[in-house]
């Protein structure tokens, strides 16, 4: 058995029949195998029969503390069914993008079962190219980012034959306890939740503007107040700087539906470091400056473009090499503006590598469990209410939402990987949207491309599959020399 941390179970908490805790990567497959013949679900189904044992994950459910006292637990799944797990299906001719982007969507907007591990994946025939697709969803409770790559660097290999696979860890069978053993667990707990809240006050207290907790009235007067005390005090713990973020409110930071909108494409990774290299900047910086030259075009068309800057989601993972296959969420959420209200592409490119350089310096005063530290604030036995209140208040109106959108750019592998003998063509990321936060742009490179998958509401969002082609202008604005943005995008989406 495994307790989850007060950050896995906030994304087990933030679930309701409107919104979701998972996340999705849609992979693209060339489906040609040695010896002529085509991928096949049997071969995805051998494929992780075989690697299983080397992803402990997979096979784990979710075991629940009764009347709440405690965080839930992971435990072995005894009945746990492959075959439950593992689809597919096909789409209707002629099996274009629009209609991949559409079936993505629909899959994506329904919640896992969570009295089975909480993974699924589907087998997708039926594209217009010739290709497969495979789409795979877990929770986030399971994995963060990093995690999650873990994952699929297990599944997919540097060659079509595959590869000779270590010797999984020994298997420890240990007896699951009952509902009352589980309620003693759950007792036994909570002593433990006083105990968490004072480590965590130092740390967490002053910093509690830099989490979901700041649409709580007073929050920012709070850390402030505790900086303060902490600088006269002489604490060993640097406070840090403010930056005063106020995002303003746009269509998309409501109350979201239960309806998915879903859109993909690929850019030349090439082309981005083009503009990289002829300022000095990073590949980070030239991302999110496209992606806020898109938004921008999206609020202008919608007449609803604020005078002040966005404010922009950026998760940054905390895991160290020693925790590298522990699973789970070692993450903190970053701020940083993101300049729609700037007309001129070259100075928004400008403002976004100095806004980004200081969240860098932010990010490394913060301390690394603040996330964890600030949930510890909440008793488990009202963990998800108060999770889904914090959620309410940021999407609700005339409260001010806490961030506007969030945008991840994930890197990847530059050489070719193989998933059951097929070639991997892209790898396109879908991501969680919430109330108060309609809108998720995440980005993966992968051998010579950047990856973009960005899901949003349905209602607040019906169009958003026009920014992948405004992504693509953006680029062509800051492009040394212009005119390059139809050799830098090749369009693969639909909405």
């Amino acid at each position: 058995m495994r307790q989850l941390t007060s950050l896995d179970a906030q994304f087990l908490a933030l679930e309701s029949p409107r919104q979701s805790g998972h996340v999705a990567g849609l992979a693209i497959l060339d489906p040609a195998l040695p010896g002529d013949r085509r991928l096949e679900l049997a071969d995805i189904r051998r494929l992780m029969k075989e690697r299983l044992p080397l992803l402990p994950p997979m096979r784990w459910r979710l075991r629940e503390v009764p009347l709440g006292l405690d965080y839930p637990y992971w435990v072995e799944d005894e009945h746990f069914d492959l075959d439950f797990h593992v689809r597919e299906l096909a789409l209707p001719a002629p099996g274009s993008p629009a209609q991949l982007a559409d079936q993505v969507a629909r899959i994506t907007s329904r919640p896992l079962d969570r009295a089975r591990p909480l993974w699924e994946l589907y087998l997708i025939h039926g594209l217009e190219d010739g290709n497969i697709a495979m789409l795979t969803k877990i929770h986030h409770a399971v994995v963060d980012g990093v995690s999650g790559a873990e994952i699929m660097g297990v599944l997919l290999d540097l060659a079509p034959e595959g590869r000779e696979t270590p010797e999984p860890p020994e298997d420890i069978q240990e007896g699951l306890p009952g509902d009352l053993g589980m309620l003693a667990r759950g007792v036994l707990g909570v002593p433990r939740y006083p105990l968490r809240l004072l480590r965590s006050l130092p740390s967490a207290l002053p910093n509690l503007d830099e989490t979901a907790f700041s649409t709580l009235p007073g929050a920012g007067t709070v850390a402030r107040v505790t900086s303060r005390v902490q600088r006269a005090l002489g604490s060993e713990i640097e406070p840090v700087e403010r930056s005063n973020l106020r995002p303003p409110r746009t269509s998309f930071n409501g109350r979201i539906s239960p309806h998915r909108r879903f859109t993909f494409g690929q850019m030349s990774l090439d082309a981005v470091k083009a503009v990289k290299d002829e300022h000095g900047y990073t590949v980070n910086d030239v991302v999110v400056a496209i992606c806020a030259s898109a938004v921008r075009r999206w609020l202008v068309e919608h007449d609803e473009l604020p005078r002040v800057p966005l404010v922009a989601q950026i998760p940054v993972s905390v895991r160290t090499s020693e925790q590298t296959g522990t699973f789970g969420n070692r993450i903190v959420l970053m701020s940083v503006p993101l300049f729609t209200d700037e007309p001129n592409p070259r100075a928004r490119l400008r403002m976004t590598h100095q806004a980004l350089r200081v969240m860098k310096e932010r990010h490394r005063a913060l301390p690394a469990a603040l996330l964890q530290d600030a949930n510890h604030f909440i008793p488990p036995a009202v963990f998800s209410r108060a999770a889904r209140l914090t959620f309410a208040l940021s999407s609700s109106s005339p409260g001010r939402p806490t961030w506007n959108l969030v945008i991840s750019n994930v890197p990847g592998p530059q050489f070719p990987l193989y998933c059951a003998g097929a070639r991997l063509v892209a790898n396109y990321p879908v991501s969680v949207i919430t109330d108060g936060m309609g809108l998720n742009i995440t980005v993966m490179s992968y051998c010579g491309s950047l990856d973009f998958g960005i899901v949003a509401d349905r209602d607040q969002m019906p169009d958003v599959d026009r920014l992948i082609g405004w992504l693509g202008e953006g680029l062509e604005e800051i492009a040394p020399g212009s005119g390059s943005a139809d050799r830098a995008t090749r369009r693969r989406a639909g909405h």
